[in-house]
């Protein structure tokens, strides 16, 4: 049975960073790409980062730069390291094993003053 378990949400001030992570289970976690999306109140999820096997990783712009997404395989966990956050970065925070139907419950992110 394939479970994702989020962690690491909570209330921060703009300009303030949290880090995420999802643990894996269930699945050949090296050999899977993952991705994080977030939904904001009223919004459609949306994607925020992928990195793949090796490594490599991709970013919707409205987080490059800020947001660094990473992955430790021997600990079958990745992990969202969110940099100079902005209100707008407000959401419940997914992460899923890309190309499945498999993700996690969501950890609320909330940036406020």
């Amino acid at each position: 049975q394939v479970q994702l378990v989020e962690s690491g949400g909570g209330l921060v001030q703009p300009g303030g960073s949290l880090r995420l992570s999802c643990a894996a289970s269930g699945i050949i976690f090296s050999a899977n790409v993952m991705a994080w999306f977030r939904q904001a109140p009223g919004k459609e999820r949306e994607f925020v980062a992928r990195i793949w096997s090796g490594g490599s990783t991709l970013y919707a712009n409205s987080v490059k730069g800020r947001f660094t997404i990473s992955r430790d395989n021997a600990k079958n966990t990745v992990y969202l390291q969110m940099n100079s956050l902005k209100p707008e970065d407000t959401a419940v925070y997914y992460c899923t094993v890309v190309g499945t139907a498999y993700w996690g419950q969501g950890t609320q992110v909330t940036v406020s003053s």
